[in-house]
């Protein structure tokens, strides 16, 4: 199979698809694998270790696209790259296409075979692609936040663990998953005082045993969270419904009365975010302020740490990616379950419910889109 990985274009996105390990695993099982020249050298990947693997390098991202039988990215492709899909085409990447409508249409329109990085499950209902992502993006959110409630970042001026005399930062993550679990490790690491929230009474329990009174859990509820956020110095609102928008749990209003330069960092924003107010933003303009407090809501945090991320991204993969080479997205889907999860688009479908009803379309279930 022809496996092609572009330079990625998104704003700030150093992330590759592909690490030169990853080229060579599949260069080796007899595919093509071709990738645009630069594309990991913001991962500190150079050009000279994916030939080594046993790359062929191409300078223009048209003609890398035109020959991929399977495209694999990191993030969902931009406005600038609409052009480029075509109906023989399988796109292995992040879409989050719930909360965009756009790049929806556009895959719908060219008949794009579209495999969701984040929809696709494993065997005991876990996210394994979503996973190392959440992993970076949770334990990056309290380290940005830390950096912004600096004065000099329009901030509290307050410093996370404080000092002897002084209390800490009060810091509320809102979902125990992965991206919040990490988030209140490295919260809690930092001296914070930190409570999670999850409507999951049983991974609360999971958790409080993981951090023995490290952190407190509370049962969510609009009461309790409501007193929770008005009262703290940082919310990081990490919750997700697979292949739908998020929630919008924090409200303008709740907003209103929190402290002045108080923090609300946004992992969801890439399904929409889970505070009202929450737009995306990018590592070069991160924050915006709502009623005195500031808003972190880039959405692709671990691009930040791209050789971390592109590391972390390609061991989790690479199994996927070996059995859609090695198969065909047919066959590889129709013998994979959690592998067909990901499916969000093909033939001009829509086949992902929580996208089909973000957007107020038809859903096409997933066995006809396999025949």
């Amino acid at each position: 199979m022809r496996i092609c990985v572009p330079t990625e274009v998104k704003n700030s996105e150093y992330r590759v698809a592909l690490t030169p390990a990853g080229v060579h695993d599949l260069a080796s099982a007899g595919h093509e694998v071709f990738v645009q020249r630069g594309a990991g050298l913001g991962s500190s990947m150079p050009d000279a270790e994916y030939e080594d693997a046993g790359a062929t390098l191409l300078d223009d991202a048209a003609e890398l696209w035109a020959r991929a039988e399977l495209l694999l990215k990191v993030k969902e492709p931009v406005e600038s790259e609409y052009g480029y899909l075509r109906e023989d085409l399988t796109l292995f990447a992040y879409l989050h296409l719930a909360a965009d409508r756009p790049l929806t249409q556009r895959l719908v329109d060219a008949r794009v075979t579209a495999i969701a990085y984040e929809t696709v499950q494993g065997a005991s209902g876990g996210l394994p692609l979503l996973a190392p992502m959440s992993e970076v993006a949770g334990r990056l959110a309290p380290t940005v936040g830390a950096a912004t409630l600096l004065r000099s970042a329009g901030g509290r001026g307050l410093l996370m663990s404080g000092v002897p005399g002084t209390r800490p930062a009060t810091v509320t993550v809102i979902g125990g998953g992965v991206a919040g679990a990490n988030a209140a490790v490295i919260a809690a690491g930092l001296g914070a005082d930190v409570t999670i929230f999850d409507t999951n009474i049983a991974r609360l329990r999971l958790l409080d045993d993981h951090f023995r009174s490290r952190v407190k859990t509370a049962a969510s509820n609009p009461l309790d969270l409501d007193a929770q956020v008005v009262a703290s110095d940082m919310v990081i609102g990490s919750v997700l419904i697979p292949g739908a928008k998020a929630p919008k749990l924090v409200t303008n209003e709740m907003v209103s009365r929190m402290r002045p330069g108080s923090v609300l960092v946004d992992i969801a924003v890439d399904q929409g975010g889970c505070f009202e107010d929450s737009r995306p933003t990018t590592h070069a303009d991160p924050t915006f302020t709502v009623h005195d407090t500031v808003f972190y809501c880039v959405a692709n945090m671990p691009g930040a740490v791209p050789n971390t991320s592109t590391s972390a991204l390609t061991n989790a993969t690479m199994p996927y990616i070996r059995r859609i080479a090695a198969l065909g997205w047919r066959e590889a889907l129709r013998t994979d379950a959690g592998l067909a999860a990901g499916l969000n688009a093909a033939g001009g479908a829509v086949v992902n419910e929580g996208v089909a009803n973000a957007h107020d379309l038809p859903p096409t279930p997933v066995a006809d889109a396999l025949r």
